[in-house]
Formats: C-alpha cells, sequence, structure tokens
C-alpha cells in the first residue's frame, strides 16, 4: 500500500513537471492553478457587475494594455488623456474605472484633505496631474489599501489585479499570467510593444505592494466612476 503511494505520488508529480515543461516550450504562460496556489478574490463588487473587483481590475488594466495607447505623459486639462494616449498611471486609473471607481476623484479628496501627507504635491494640488503622478498614488494606497510583501519569491502572496509600485516612479497592475517559476506577469505601460510582460523582478526595486480591499474602507471613502 505504500509504495502504491509513492509511486502515485512520483507520478503526479512528474506529470506536473513535464506539463510545465512543454507549456514553457511552447512559449505559453502558466496560471496560480499551475503552481498550486490559490486565486484570492474580491468580497466586493463595486459596480454591481457580477465580477468581483479585483478581476474587474486586472481586466480593466489588460484593455488598456491591448489598447496600447501611446507612451505620453503630457498635461491634460480636465485631467484624463485621451484613450490613445497614456502613461504608467493611467494604467491604473483606467483599471480603477472598469471597476467603477473614481480613483482621480478619490484621490483629489484625499490630498485635499491631508495634502501634507503629499510631499510631491508641494502644498499646491492640481487635480489635472496629481493623480497621474506615482508617488501621489503610492501615498494613497499606503493609506487605503492593504500593503503586501516585496518578496517576489512568496509567489502565492501576489494576486491578480495587486498594485505595484518601483523605485524608479513606475507603477502596474498584477497579473493573472505567471512566468515558470510562478512569478506573476505585470501590466504597465512604459511605451514597450508587449504591455503586459514578465517584468517585475527585473523592472527596478519594488517600493509597494498593495491590494484595494474596499471593504475596509467606509463608504464614504468610495467614489465611484459616472460617465
Amino acid at each position: 500500500m505504500i509504495v502504491t503511494f509513492i509511486v502515485f505520488i512520483v507520478v503526479c508529480a512528474a506529470i506536473v513537471v513535464i506539463k510545465i515543461s512543454f507549456r514553457g516550450l511552447m512559449g505559453e504562460y502558466y496560471t496560480a492553478e499551475d503552481f498550486g496556489i490559490q486565486t484570492i478574490y474580491s468580497s466586493v463588487d463595486f459596480n454591481g457587475n457580477g465580477i468581483d473587483d479585483y478581476t474587474d481590475i486586472l481586466l480593466g488594466a489588460r484593455a488598456d494594455a491591448k489598447n496600447r495607447p501611446r507612451y505620453d505623459g503630457a498635461y491634460h486639462a480636465g485631467g484624463y488623456p485621451p484613450d490613445n494616449i497614456g502613461v504608467c498611471t493611467d494604467v491604473v486609473w483606467r483599471a480603477f474605472k472598469n471597476a467603477g471607481y473614481n480613483l482621480k476623484d478619490m484621490v483629489d479628496a484625499d490630498i485635499k484633505a491631508n495634502i501634507d501627507e503629499y510631499p510631491r504635491v508641494g502644498g499646491k494640488r492640481d487635480s489635472n496631474i496629481d493623480f497621474r503622478r506615482v508617488p501621489n498614488l503610492m501615498v494613497f494606497f499606503q493609506r487605503y489599501a492593504v500593503s503586501l510583501s516585496l518578496d517576489t519569491e512568496d509567489i502565492g502572496e501576489w494576486q491578480p489585479g495587486d498594485i505595484v509600485t518601483f523605485s524608479n516612479n513606475h507603477i502596474a497592475i498584477v497579473s493573472d499570467r505567471r512566468n515558470s517559476d510562478g512569478v506573476p506577469l505585470i501590466i504597465h505601460n512604459a511605451g514597450q510593444r508587449n504591455r503586459e510582460d514578465n517584468r517585475l523582478t527585473s523592472w527596478g526595486g519594488i517600493s509597494g505592494h498593495f491590494r484595494f480591499d474596499a471593504s475596509r474602507l467606509d463608504e464614504s471613502e468610495l467614489i465611484a466612476f459616472i460617465e
């Protein structure tokens, strides 16, 4: 009986290894399931579309990646650049818009009420650009999101829809797709051709890792995006 059990375990392990190796040769990506990682879903569906917030954020970021807006950080009156233009921060507010959140207005409201917490603003608010600056978004997420591990070897801690900031003033959304080591891809805009790529560990030092759990916040802190 023990020998049979051991053989069964060995065969199962071999199947997993063969599966992963084959997919690697085919140039495919991997999923959390391939590494025995449980995907975390939000308990909140803010826009009531039947899709949880984390998945909505992921899908919103992926839609922007597929759209491939031209990299351009020019100032825009009204704050929002057109759909064919964007930078890394635009991936984030568009991702949140897909989940029903008006990230611009939420950031603006917090800066107005707590301007001393936002050194990048320098005491002078500008709602047209403040939400498109990585240092400001980092402060906002430090205040309103759950801060998580920066250790990329702890692959189970990195979940779809998470936000990651880098020390070189860059920001991205964590993908549900993973490389052969189980490290997730990131969705971001640095002007590169492929906006969903394997750069979590090679882009630069990671300065923040956040998960926006709206269930932890007061309803007054959540602002819906109204078209």
